[in-house]
């Protein structure tokens, strides 16, 4: 019988290149020794959370079916592979040490994730687009839905997926203010999205409205889109219908050359009637998906008047300066009167009381224009002399 220690353990696994210069023997753990047969001697243990067998035998002759054999004949469920000879061009497996023949098997578990497995048998589409369909509740094992992508199964598992036919929007629209053959413009209502964050959506988007009109990024969840405005926001947005209109818009928008006004009520009256912020956003570590104002953040300048105030809220013309992530929300709730209706920044309401009222931009041919939406009933309705 071979005497092993996790000294020898560790040096085998670097021979194998399993194991680095960094790695010492107390990374190896629950080590057994034993023999499958009268000519050789087995380590089983775990390293790196892997479980491992290394094999001493001298009559092996590198025959791959015949050290399996061996394993398996101390250890009937072991699966896995024997790992090859990383330092002999030709295919082998054995390695010597200290005189003798060493072979390493190398455990992989009978059983994986089901959103692995989906990925393997579907490749069309993405890990991360099973584990959409797995929460939906689209897929069934042995006939049982799984809602968990970590669900373990076995090769023998059946998976049946049961994928719902996509809405039918082609009878849903939008309101266009303009179109011609390079762009389209949209008054965007509130509660639609600028376009579907993943593979899967159930809801119309303005993306898929746009791609009626645009080649520009067509096949993909944004076809047309060169900006966009929060679900909950209304007002002006602009599509590019071809590449090269794409190009220019998106040049402007990153080069600060459009010009953009939004309206807002919001809770409270500002200090001052008329004034900039400028104060940098960076997004907030206790809440990720969100931001706040934050000297190490980016620079963002808001200008804003009020036009309209009474008891209890102001109508505020706001002008971006910048195009941050949810600079006017974030810079209003700085000054103590967050936009109404912003359930994030500030209090629910009936819609969030944020509008984009109008664009300033170059289209193709150089045509410089204005675009606007008008101001929405809700906000009529509170301040009616504001019409």
């Amino acid at each position: 019988m071979v005497k092993i220690s996790s000294n020898d353990v560790i040096a085998i696994l670097r021979k194998y290149e399993v194991a680095g210069d960094e790695n010492v023997p107390r990374h190896v753990s629950m080590m057994t020794i034993s023999n499958p047969t009268v000519t050789s001697t087995m380590a089983d243990f775990r390293f790196a959370k892997k479980q491992y067998y290394i094999l001493f035998d001298d009559t092996a002759n590198d025959d791959v079916e015949f050290v399996t054999a061996q394993i398996r004949s101390a250890k009937q469920d072991a699966m896995g592979d024997v790992v090859k000879n990383p330092t002999d061009n030709a295919t082998s497996y054995a390695l010597p040490y200290h005189g003798k023949e060493v072979y390493l098997f190398a455990v992989k578990s009978p059983k994986t994730r089901l959103d692995a497995e989906l990925a393997e048998r579907f490749p069309d589409l993405s890990r991360s687009t099973w584990q959409k369909h797995v929460k939906a509740g689209h897929v069934s094992v042995n006939g049982e839905v799984q809602l968990s992508p970590k669900h373990e199964i076995i090769k023998s598992d059946s998976i049946a997926v049961a994928i719902p036919d996509a809405t039918d929007f082609s009878e849903a629209t939008l309101p266009i203010i303009y179109i011609d053959d390079n762009v389209i413009v949209i008054n965007k209502p509130i509660g639609v999205l600028s376009h579907s964050k993943g593979a899967l959506n159930d809801e119309f988007t303005v993306a898929e409205f746009f791609g009626r009109y645009s080649t520009y990024n067509a096949g993909t969840n944004r076809p047309g889109i060169v900006h966009r405005l929060d679900r909950d926001t209304s007002g002006i947005m602009i599509g590019a219908r071809n590449q090269e209109t794409a190009t220019l818009l998106q040049k402007q928008f990153a080069d600060r050359r459009t010009k953009k006004t939004y309206l807002a009520i919001v809770d409270g009256i500002p200090k001052l009637p008329k004034a900039q912020i400028d104060l940098p956003i960076g997004r907030n570590p206790s809440a990720p998906s969100t931001f706040k104002v934050d000297v190490k953040g980016k620079s963002a300048i808001t200008k804003y008047e009020v036009i309209a105030e009474n008891d209890k809220n102001a109508l505020v013309r706001l002008y971006p300066q910048t195009g941050r992530t949810h600079q006017l929300r974030v810079h209003m709730k700085y000054l103590n009167t967050p936009i109404m209706g912003d359930r994030v920044y500030g209090k629910p309401a009936d819609r969030l009381y944020l509008h984009a009222a109008s664009l300033e931009i170059t289209i193709p041919q150089g045509d410089r224009r204005v675009f606007e939406a008008p101001m929405p009933q809700e906000f009529i309705d509170k301040f009616p002399q504001a019409k």
